[in-house]
């Protein structure tokens, strides 16, 4: 059965509820664990004032008992500590659309009467649902020694010196710094770049890069398009708010190279076949090959800025000025966590289809009978093979 989750609420809402279902029986999961990604999604240099107010905490409602799960959908609850200041209160008409933001394209869509319920539901504080449902299928992951991890690459004009920085380090430094960067001279010039910015009332974007470590070859498909490893994860991160472009590996520098310095050469190292280079991000054919998977993601500066920009008061017919609502001044390093949710949750959807399986006891022994990059797991014979035999006259069987 495939993975699939959904998620409800609103972001001045009483809570968000997100229910998981295809998790496989038997998975050690608890609120700790989902509550360290919460917070990590609150926590970021460039966060808006919200973040003081919240304090994001999930409830597991359903499919968990005696601390692992029954193979029945997990149901989890994050309350809005901020709902008290809004409930049962009028709230002031917003009629002004900020460019950039689902105001005005959910008004056309849905017909409201006011704007607000568009931005109540395509606001990022949805993500926090799915960073809990991705907290799990991380968990899901781990079980087989598979990590996801991300950091920052850059924000605003600012970039990371990464090169020759293994994926492991990148993440665990990702972790000890307020912007989520592993390079500590480029995250002391990108916090200045959010300070610069928040001085002048705007807002930055960035890069987020995402790495999965320790996938088996074999993941994914080519024999549809929906399958494709490739399409399913675009999909994915591409969901999130604010994200407007991925690549996997260096896809757009590989597109300014010829062929020959574009793909990663097959070299046999004793039985093993190993890929000395990265140009496919860890993915061919929409299946990955047993190398680290890596997607980078490209993040706008966000659409509420405290400098007003050009709008129409949609209630007056007039030209005005945006009005602020509360937001970040740079979420690049919020969304780190979110990405990683998001790719964890593709990533554990493969594995399960590879797997099959009800309980994490019945998919172990077939991970570890998973075929890997040796030739011993190749049965190549070598021989010429009659794949389409000719049809004799008149196409009679």
């Amino acid at each position: 059965m495939p993975l699939r989750f959904l998620t409800a609420g609103e972001s001045h809402g009483p809570a968000l509820t997100v229910i998981l279902d295809g998790l496989p029986a038997g998975l050690p999961l608890d609120a700790a664990l989902i509550n360290r990604d919460l917070a990590r999604r609150q926590h970021g240099y460039g966060a808006g004032p919200r973040m003081k107010l919240e304090s994001d905490s999930a409830r597991i409602l359903g499919g968990v008992m005696e601390g692992r799960t029954t193979g029945a959908p997990l149901a989890l609850l994050i309350e809005n500590s901020d709902h008290a200041r809004w409930k049962g209160k009028a709230v002031e008409a917003f009629s002004t659309p900020r460019p950039g933001h689902a105001d005005l394209s959910g008004a056309l869509k849905y017909g409201y009467l006011d704007l607000r319920p568009a931005l109540e539901r395509a606001s990022a504080r949805e993500t926090a649902a799915r960073v809990a449902a991705g907290a799990a299928c991380r968990a899901l992951l781990a079980e087989f020694g598979i990590r996801v991890g991300g950091y920052v690459v850059s924000i605003g004009a600012v970039s990371a010196a990464l090169e020759g920085l293994p994926f492991e380090e990148r993440i665990d430094r990702a972790l000890q710094s307020e912007v989520s960067c592993p390079d500590e001279a480029a995250s002391e010039a990108m916090r200045a770049a959010i300070r610069e910015v928040m001085s002048a009332r705007d807002t930055l974007g960035g890069v987020i890069e995402v790495a999965a470590l320790g996938l088996p070859p074999g993941l994914g498909s080519f024999a549809q398009w929906d399958r494709r490893l490739e399409a399913r994860l675009g999909a994915a991160i591409l969901s999130v708010q604010a994200i407007k472009g991925v690549e996997f590996g260096p896809a757009f520098e590989n597109a300014r190279l010829p062929g020959t310095r574009a793909h990663d050469p097959i070299r046999l190292e004793g039985e093993r076949l190993v890929r000395p280079g990265a140009r496919s991000g860890g993915l061919e054919g929409g299946v990955t090959t047993g190398q680290p998977l890596v997607l980078r993601a490209a993040m706008k500066p966000i659409a509420t800025t405290l400098t007003p920009q050009a709008t129409v008061d949609l209630a007056a017919g007039q030209e005005t000025d945006t009005h602020y609502e509360r937001s970040d001044f740079c979420p690049v390093p919020r969304a780190v966590v979110i990405l990683e949710a998001m790719t964890a949750f593709v990533l554990a959807d493969a594995l399960l289809e590879k797997l099959g399986g009800d309980s994490i006891d019945e998919m172990r022994p077939r991970f570890a009978a998973l075929r890997q990059a040796r030739l011993e797991d190749l049965r190549l014979d070598g021989a010429p093979h009659v794949f389409w035999p000719e049809e004799p006259p008149g196409g009679e069987p």
